[in-house]
């Protein structure tokens, strides 16, 4: 039971790691659920959106995450 616990606790705080990633995802989820519902668009636009959208914001994350590491080395060359 405890290894559940940490496994939870572990994706928990992977999600919540960087309030940034959370919240643009959170939004691309609603956007995508708003196309959907709202105006009635294919569910298959909604998944577009998604399908589209995830790999935006990791390479967005990643390339934010590189530059202040790249500096840093620079730095203590």
């Amino acid at each position: 039971m405890t290894l559940l616990k940490e496994v939870a606790a572990e994706l928990i705080g992977m999600f919540f790691g960087d309030a940034r990633v959370t919240l643009a995802l959170l939004l691309l989820i609603a956007v995508s659920a708003a196309l959907i519902e709202l105006s009635g668009l294919d569910p298959l636009v909604g998944g577009t959106v998604l399908a589209l959208g995830c790999p935006v914001l990791l390479i967005a994350n990643v390339r934010r995450q590189k530059h202040p590491i790249a500096a840093a080395i620079r730095s203590a060359a």
